[in-house]
């Protein structure tokens, strides 16, 4: 029988880890023997999460749309836990539009949040594991940055762009040591998906409820996905189970995208 995954005496960090799937993975992580540290801009659900994980966690308040304040989260972390081994980039937002009412602001908060917070993120725990000559960045994409779409352009694009980084980042520093892949879930049950619903039937000229249903209809493994189903995939990435991968984007999406 296959042994269990085991991240005993391995160090993470989880963006966006208070709730929904971040709140899974860091659950999933700890769960399999790692300290985790929940970087979180709300720092009470950070700090509550970590209060009932117990001593296998601990909540850094970390807005990560802004550099000066990922930069204090790493030192934190590094303070408290002495080195950084996993980056699990799970922060991100949605909004839908179409096309035409796309705005500047629109596109520059999608963005920011969802791809330029990726890479920043990234670059400030490099050094940490380059010096360790080990690391594992995992980062959350999605099929949107796989397919296109008629109502959230911004979102896909800025998960098309966590695809791409995180090839650019395994081929840079599989050398330092350092993995880096991401996964790219499907319709998954969470407080976003009900502001997806809600954006996207208004578009689309629908209930909520009739928009989750046909997309729930649309996947061949017949369900929605869980945040359990993110949090097992990126535990196996995480661990030396998935060791020699790198530069990938799974797809975790109950069959919704079968290429690429």
């Amino acid at each position: 029988m296959a042994s269990k995954i085991d991240l005993s005496g391995r160090n993470a960090v989880v963006t966006g880890g208070a709730q929904g799937i971040g709140r899974a993975i860091v659950e999933r992580l700890s769960e399999s023997g790692a300290a985790v540290a929940i970087w979180d801009r709300d720092g009470k659900l950070a700090a509550d999460a970590a209060a009932e994980l117990g001593g296998s966690a601990i909540a850094v308040g970390c807005d990560v749309m802004r550099l000066t304040e990922i930069e204090a989260a790493r030192d934190t972390t590094v303070t408290a836990l002495g080195r950084i081994d996993i980056l699990v980039n799970n922060a991100g937002i949605y909004r839908a539009a179409a096309t035409l009412d796309i705005t500047e602001e629109h596109w520059d908060a999608i963005m920011t949040i969802n791809a330029k917070a990726v890479f920043f993120a990234t670059q400030a725990v490099l050094p940490t594991m380059i010096a360790a000559k080990h690391g594992n960045i995992i980062s959350l994409a999605s099929m949107a940055g796989k397919v296109g779409s008629k109502t959230n352009l911004p979102y896909n694009a800025s998960k098309a762009a966590v695809v791409s980084m995180t090839k650019s980042i395994a081929l840079a520093h599989a050398a330092d040591g350092i993995r880096a892949n991401c996964v790219c879930p499907g319709f998954v049950e969470t407080d976003m998906w009900n502001m997806v619903a809600r954006d996207q039937s208004a578009l689309l000229g629908m209930s909520p409820e009739e928009f989750t249903s046909q997309r729930e209809k649309s996947v061949p493994l017949g369900r929605m996905e869980r945040p359990e189903d993110v949090a097992n995939v990126i535990g196996f990435l995480a661990s030396s189970k998935s060791g020699y991968m790198t530069g990938q984007a799974l797809s975790v999406d109950g069959g919704l995208v079968m290429h690429g």
